[in-house]
C-alpha cells in the first residue's frame, strides 16, 4: 500500500502533532440514519468503541431524519447539507457512507474543506471518478482513506503474513469461489439500485471487489487476466411488492489469470446464495495449503475461518488467530468488527506513518482492475491494468 501519491512529509508532521496532542478526532458522518443502514450498523459502533474518536456531526436526507439520528446516537450537530458538515470546525474526519453515485460530490466537498476523508468502497462511480478524487486529495494534501475493509479482517492480515513467511512455500495457485448474496433471484426495495451497473454498485464492485482486493493484497496483482461475465437472471422478484423487475447487472463472474509472481489464479462469483459453497479461498503452494472458509461471499464482513496444512501434515486443521492480529476490541461475529480494525489502522497511519488502511491511490488501482475485467469480458481478450 502506498500513501496518496507523494504526500508531503510536512502534512504527516502536522498530523502527528495533532495525534500526539491527545485531542479526539472529531468525526462527521454523511449518511447516518436512525432507521438503520450501513453507517448506523457498522461505523457508529466501531467509532464509539475507540476513545480516540468522537462523532460530532451527521447528515441525513431531511431535517426530521437528521434530528432523529442525532437524538438516537447522541450527536451534537446535524445537517442536511454535507457542505455545512464539512465546514464545521469541530469535524476533522468526514465519513462518506451513502450510495455510490453520491460519492463524488460529497468527497469533493470534504476535501475542499481541508478535511480528512474515509469513503466507503467503491470510491467513485467508475474509474474516471475515482481518479479525479485521488488527484484532488493529492493536490489538497488531505489524508484520504477508502473502505476496502478486507484489510481490516484479522484473518486476511494473517493470511498475507503467512504467505510472506512461506507457510505454503512458493505459491503455485489460488482459487476463490463465492456467492454474492446480492444479484440473486430476489431483491427488496433497498437493493433496487444494485440492479443497474450505471449506479456503480454491483456484485462485481462490492463482494467480488472486496474479495479480489484481499487476494491481490495477500498474493500480488495480476500480470494479466481473462474474464467471462453473464446476467443469467435478467428478471428478479421484488420481495416488497411481488413485482418482477429488470436486472441489468451481471450475476456470474469468472476470472482467470497469472499473478505477477507467476501463480495461477481463478475466481468465480455467482449471485445469491448457494446450498453448497458460499465462500472458499484456497492458496496452494510447494510446501502446504491455506483455506479460508465462510458462509458469505462478502469477505469484508470478516466472518471467516482459516485452515492450513504444511510439511508432514496429513489434513487441514483450523488455525488459531494470534492475538497480535486483533488491533481493536470487538467480536468477530459483529459486522462492525472489520470497520473497528480499519479505524484503529487510520489512527496508526496518522500517528506513526504506517500504511495499514487503503488510500484513494489504492482504490484507483482496484477500479483499474474492475475496468480491465469488464473490458476482457466484452472483448474476449486478455487484459492488464
Amino acid at each position: 500500500m502506498e500513501l496518496i501519491g507523494s504526500m508531503k512529509v510536512e502534512l504527516f508532521r502536522e498530523t502527528t502533532i495533532f495525534m500526539q496532542s491527545n485531542k479526539k478526532i472529531g468525526v462527521g458522518i454523511i449518511g447516518l440514519s436512525a432507521n438503520g443502514g450501513w453507517a448506523a450498523r457498522a461505523h457508529v459502533p466501531a467509532l464509539q468503541s475507540l476513545p480516540e474518536y468522537e462523532i460530532r456531526a451527521l447528515t441525513a436526507s431531511t431535517p426530521q431524519s437528521a434530528k432523529a439520528a442525532a437524538e438516537k446516537f447522541g450527536v451534537p450537530h446535524y445537517f442536511t447539507d454535507p457542505v455545512e458538515l464539512a465546514a464545521l470546525p469541530e469535524v476533522d474526519l468526514v465519513v462518506v457512507s451513502v450510495k455510490v453515485p453520491e460519492h463524488k460530490y460529497l468527497v469533493e466537498a470534504a476535501i475542499n474543506a481541508g478535511k480528512m476523508v474515509y469513503c466507503e468502497w467503491p470510491l467513485g462511480n467508475g474509474l474516471a471518478e475515482a481518479q479525479g478524487l485521488e488527484a484532488l486529495a493529492r493536490e489538497k494534501e488531505v489524508p484520504a482513506f477508502v473502505g476496502l475493509q478486507s484489510h481490516g479482517v484479522p484473518v486476511v492480515r494473517w493470511v498475507k503474513d503467512l504467505v510472506a513467511s512461506r507457510y505454503v512455500g512458493e505459491v503455485l495457485s489460488t482459487t476463490v469461489v463465492g456467492s454474492g448474496i446480492i444479484a440473486g433471484a430476489t431483491v427488496d426495495n433497498r437493493g433496487l439500485y444494485l440492479l443497474d451497473p450505471a449506479n456503480g454498485a454491483t456484485m462485481l464492485s462490492i463482494p467480488f471487489g472486496h474479495s479480489i482486493d484481499a487476494m491481490c493484497w495477500a498474493l500480488g496483482e495480476f500480470r494479466e487476466l481473462s474474464a467471462i461475465t453473464a446476467n443469467q437472471r435478467p428478471q428478479v422478484t421484488n420481495t416488497d411488492t411481488g413485482a418482477q423487475v429488470a436486472k441489468l447487472a451481471d450475476d456470474n463472474i469468472s476470472i482467470s489469470g497469472i499473478l505477477e509472481s507467476g501463480a495461477v489464479a481463478t475466481i468465480h462469483y455467482r449471485g445469491g446464495a448457494s446450498k453448497a459453497t458460499n465462500f472458499r479461498w484456497e492458496i496452494n503452494g510447494t510446501e502446504g495449503d491455506l483455506v479460508v472458509l465462510g458462509d458469505s461471499g462478502h469477505l469484508q464482513f470478516g466472518q471467516v475461518t482459516l485452515y492450513g496444512a504444511k510439511g508432514d501434515d496429513k489434513a487441514l486443521a483450523e488455525l488459531t488467530l494470534p492475538a497480535e492480529y486483533v488491533a481493536a476490541p470487538g467480536s468477530p461475529t459483529d459486522i462492525s468488527y472489520p470497520i473497528t480494525q480499519m479505524y484503529q489502522g487510520v489512527l496508526s497511519d496518522l500517528r506513526d506513518g504506517t500504511q495499514l488502511v487503503p488510500t484513494f491511490a489504492d482504490a484507483v488501482k482496484r477500479h483499474q482492475m474492475l475496468e480491465a475485467i469488464e473490458q476482457s469480458a466484452k472483448s474476449g481478450t486478455r487484459q492488464s491494468y
